[in-house]
C-alpha cells in the first residue's frame, strides 16, 4: 500500500510513460535549453499534483514517468506541459525562433502508456540507459 497515493476521497496508483519529440526532431535541448525544460517540468507537475518518478531530456525528445492523479487526464497533462514550454522557451532562448517558426517547439502528439503492462522498474531501467548507445548529452531529473 506504501505506493499508492490519495486525495480527499480517491486512493490511486496510476503511473504514465510519456514521451515527446522536439518539431522535425531538431536537437536543440541542450545545456541551458535542456536544463530550463527540465525545470518548467517540474513546476508544472508540482503545481497539478502530478509526481514525476524520473525523465529524460534528451537533445530532440523528452521521456516522462509520471503518477497523475485521477482527475488530471494525461491529455490536460500534456497540453499544459507543451504549451507553457513552447511558450516559454520561445520568449527566453531567441535563438529557437530561428529555427520553429509558427511558435511550436514541439512535434505533434506524444506516446504514452501505462506501467501495467511492464513493471516500473522496466520503465525505469529504460529511461536511466536511454541514450547509453548514442552518448548524447543527459539531463535526468527527479522530485525528491
Amino acid at each position: 500500500m506504501k505506493n499508492y497515493r490519495t486525495t480527499a476521497h480517491t486512493l490511486y496508483d496510476i503511473k504514465c510513460h510519456i514521451v515527446w519529440i522536439t518539431k522535425y526532431r531538431k536537437p536543440v535541448l541542450h545545456s541551458k535549453i535542456a536544463g530550463r525544460v527540465r525545470d518548467m517540468i517540474k513546476e508544472i507537475c508540482k503545481a497539478n499534483d502530478v509526481e514525476i518518478i524520473t525523465g529524460h531530456v534528451s537533445k530532440d525528445h523528452v521521456h516522462l514517468f509520471v503518477s497523475i492523479p485521477p482527475y488530471i487526464s494525461v491529455s490536460k497533462l500534456m497540453q499544459l506541459i507543451k504549451g507553457k514550454t513552447s511558450r516559454k522557451l520561445l520568449m527566453e532562448f531567441k535563438e529557437l525562433n530561428k529555427k520553429f517558426w509558427g511558435r511550436h517547439v514541439w512535434g505533434r502528439g506524444y506516446f504514452v502508456a501505462s506501467s501495467g503492462n511492464v513493471t516500473d522498474e522496466v520503465i525505469m531501467q529504460y529511461i536511466e540507459y536511454q541514450d547509453s548507445k548514442e552518448k548524447q548529452e543527459v539531463d535526468r531529473f527527479t522530485i525528491g
